[in-house]
């Protein structure tokens, strides 16, 4: 046993044997001592040195203990005088990295996650002897500071006694703790700042995603939380005057924040920067492209601004990125920049981007709020709907009329209708016409399943639909769909229990017609239950026009055989005889149909390249009608009753058949 050149105490065994050598250093790690084995040759003899050193390992070996009680004696002197065990390996931080990297003593230690302390005061002796250079480092490696790694985190019981705010020096930042809850420099950190700029007045301070320290106190769990907001608002409007100082912070999560700082006298404005609108994407767009080449001839800035519906600055931003990308993968292949040190101007003249790259960045580019709820739209044209013309005319008039040509209906002074219904026999094509009309209208279009808005815990469904709505106004013009309402929104008074249905409904009907504008916002919606919808929801204001999409007739099903039977390769089939024997087929019904027949054809000649008439009149023996005479009577009913004056109402109880 004997004291190091820094006074570090090391304990040591020497022995010929190799084996005894590593049996005596894996004996001491069976008792938590690691210790090292070193070689020492002299002549033909080589000595094998067991020996280890530390607070930890000798606090350990002094419960086993030498023979005699002078060594003894001699360790417990030396532990009395150390303030804390395992304080000899410190965690490699940042600056100590830095400092290791840059000189050329100790370079090899950077990469390890902890250096020893003897080490490192070696290191520091060589390089800053006046402790002039690194004081920081200095300081930690003289001080005996309790290091550790953090093995686990984890919420617990506590009370206000035992929560404490340790301000400790910024290179010092590696704790660990027993008996309480410890947080880093937070309301030091904070008054620090506030101190700075009224010595360097007038100033502004900005504070970024100010949520994150300053949320609701009620609905935080740690105490330390609490202390960072009410430190927030003593500073912006205590007893101390803030002087010349303004406060900005940001936020995309207002309603996260504590309201006590959402009053005068603290952050007295609130600005909301919402999504801008057509002229301000124009601008926005001019902004990020006037130092592209840009083919000027077919780029239309006007035109992107007027489709970009929802975007915001980052979003266009990132649409100029992409159509400069594609424009550069189109003449890449054509260049040899491979071995080229600089381009031939003639390439880069080449290099312009057109309007085929701006629709390359569309297809790639969304708007960032539509990111959670924006669904791929198959591109399903009018043309693609057989049939129902007086359905899709009105459509049009509902949907598309307000959203292209708003101001037709400013200077006529009638406000467009905020919501229709479309109703009709399972397989009429009420979610083709709802995707039709989106193709169309251009609009964002949000899809919304009615049994997905359903949650398990209470208010999340009803937060939902707010959330909803409230993307849909902030990227209008769009267009919500609401496919299967009746799951979503039944007939309030029937339910037993949760009534969570209920309460959707209610929410429904606050936002389609309650304080909040719904402008440029559309809502369909479409059922094949009418009769269980609750009732407030079919007034004006809220769905103003209930559309009935029909079973089709026989001009509508040869339209639609004519659609599906587009890409068939048809021989010896008449498709009129077809559409005059499927009276009762519904739109679904006759693609099951034509799939069929096209079924029936591989089936025969997997080979085959045509569909014949014998393959249809096969068909029509598997896939049966599924719209009966007693399905068409009782939505005809239904139909009459919807406009029937109110008094009429109610008379004749409606029973589903189906």
């Amino acid at each position: 046993m004997y004291p190091n050149q820094r006074g570090t105490l090391t304990i040591e065994g020497t022995t010929y044997s190799p084996e005894l050598a590593n049996d005596l250093m894996y004996l001491l790690l069976g008792v938590g001592i690691v210790a090292s084995v070193y070689e020492d040759t002299k002549g033909k003899n080589t000595r094998h040195r067991i020996c280890f050193r530390g607070a930890e390992n000798i606090g350990k070996f002094s419960r086993i203990g030498f023979m005699d009680a002078k060594r003894n004696n001699l360790v417990r002197e030396y532990r009395s005088k150390l303030s804390f065990e395992r304080s000899d390996q410190i965690p490699m931080f940042d600056l100590l990295k830095k400092m290791l990297e840059a000189e050329k003593t100790g370079r090899e230690w950077a990469n390890s996650e902890t250096i020893g302390r003897q080490k490192l005061l070696e290191f520091l002796g060589k390089i800053d002897k006046h402790k002039a250079k690194y004081k920081d480092i200095w300081n930690v490696a003289e001080n005996d500071i309790y290091w550790d790694r953090v093995e686990e985190i984890k919420e617990i019981p506590h009370s206000e006694n035992y929560v404490y705010d340790l301000s400790i020096n910024p290179t010092e930042n590696f704790l660990a703790g027993f008996g309480g809850i410890f947080a880093h420099n937070s309301e030091a950190n904070l008054r620090k700042i506030f101190e700075e700029a009224e010595k360097n007045a007038p100033s502004i301070i900005f504070i970024d995603e100010i949520d994150a320290i300053a949320p609701k106190r009620e609905e935080v769990t740690g105490e330390v939380e609490r202390r960072v907001v009410s430190q927030i608002l003593t500073l912006m409007d205590g007893l101390k005057s803030r002087g010349k100082v303004i406060v900005i912070a940001a936020t995309n999560r207002q309603n996260a924040l504590d309201p006590a700082l959402r009053r005068p006298g603290r952050f007295d404005r609130e600005v909301e920067i919402g999504v801008p609108d057509q002229k301000g994407r124009k601008e926005i767009l001019q902004i990020h492209t006037r130092n592209m080449p840009m083919d000027r001839s077919s780029v239309d800035l006007d035109y992107l601004a007027s489709i970009t519906y929802g975007f915001v600055g980052a979003d266009l931003e990132a649409l100029a990125k992409e159509a400069a990308m594609s424009a550069l993968r189109r003449n890449l292949p054509q260049i040899s920049w491979r071995t080229m040190e600089e381009l031939p101007a003639k390439a880069i003249e080449k290099l312009k981007v057109t309007k085929q790259d701006f629709d390359n960045a569309l297809k790639l580019v969304e708007p960032s709020a539509m990111r959670e709820v924006l669904v791929e739209i198959p591109k399903v044209k009018w043309d693609d709907v057989g049939g129902l013309k007086e359905v899709k005319q009105s459509l049009q008039e509902i949907v598309e009329w307000p959203l292209k040509h708003p101001e037709s209906f400013e200077r006529i002074g009638i406000r467009p209708p905020k919501g229709v219904l479309l109703y009709g026999p399972p397989g009429s094509g009420k979610t083709l016409l709802a995707r039709a009309v989106a193709t169309e209208a251009g609009a964002n279009f949000i899809s919304i399943k009615g049994p997905e808005i359903f949650s398990k815990w209470v208010g999340e469904s009803e937060k939902h639909i707010r959330d909803i709505f409230r993307r849909a106004r902030q990227v209008a013009p769009a267009i919500i769909f609401f496919d299967e309402i009746d799951a979503l929104a039944p007939l309030r008074g029937l339910e037993a229990g949760t009534r969570v249905s209920e309460n959707i409904v209610s929410q429904i009907l606050t936002e389609m017609s309650g304080l909040e504008d719904m402008h440029n916002v559309v809502v369909i919606a479409a059922t094949n239950r009418p009769d269980i919808l609750d009732p407030a929801l079919l007034r004006p204001g809220r769905f103003d026009r209930q559309v009935l999409v029909p079973a089709p007739d026989e001009e509508a099903r040869l339209e639609i055989l004519k659609i599906h039977t587009k890409k068939m390769p048809l021989k010896g089939v008449d498709l009129k005889p077809i559409a005059k024997d499927t009276e009762g087929y519904s739109g679904a019904d006759l693609e099951a149909l034509v799939r069929e027949a096209g079924l029936n054809a591989l089936r025969k000649d997997f080979k085959s390249r045509t569909v014949g008439r014998k393959e249809f009149e096969e068909a029509l023996k598997r896939v049966k009608p599924s719209v009966t005479p007693e399905l068409v009577k009782f939505y005809n009913k239904i139909s009459e009753r919807i406009k029937a004056p109110p008094s009429e109402k109610g008379k004749e109880r409606m029973d589903y058949v189906g």
